[in-house]
């Protein structure tokens, strides 16, 4: 089954995707289309652990962070457009390339997750993702991953 919805809020993506705090990394969802493309939200906050030792007094999102997050947008994307809601959907990274980071990402930001599919539809998936604050590039990648979809 496939669905034509194209935003997810924090109580689907939870049906979608095992992440939880301290490791989940997007609040939102949106203009998911299909399995082409979505945009992650992540709203960024003094409150989440990794400001306590990154950095003491300067608080910068770590940028693995920034990339788990476009690769958790990207499984909510697949696993809505490909109806696996409540199935126990899981996504395993298997390599990131061309990763760049163009600016810090601070408490206060927030962080938009613009993905795409560059090839999928088996097990083994290849995305791009761009990480934008205000309009401008924090960072990109491209990553490859490996969906554990239930069998039918």
């Amino acid at each position: 089954m496939t669905t034509e919805q194209t935003t997810a809020d924090i109580e689907l993506i939870q049906r979608i995707i095992p992440h939880r705090y301290p490791f989940l990394l997007v609040d939102k969802v949106v203009d998911i289309d299909g399995t082409k493309s979505a945009t992650g939200i992540k709203n960024v906050t003094f409150n989440e652990p990794h400001f306590q030792g990154h950095f003491p007094g300067l608080p910068i999102m770590p940028g693995v962070t920034i990339v788990e997050a476009m690769a958790q947008t990207t499984a909510v994307m697949v696993g809505l457009s490909k109806g696996l809601v409540d199935t126990g959907f899981l996504v395993y990274f298997m390599a990131i390339d061309n990763c760049k980071f163009r600016r810090k990402v601070v408490p206060g930001d927030v962080l938009k997750l613009h993905v795409e599919t560059k090839r999928g539809g088996g097990k083994i998936w290849k995305f791009a993702g761009r990480a934008m604050v205000d309009g401008e590039l924090a960072a990109e990648a491209e990553f490859t991953a490996m969906m554990d979809l239930p069998k039918d």
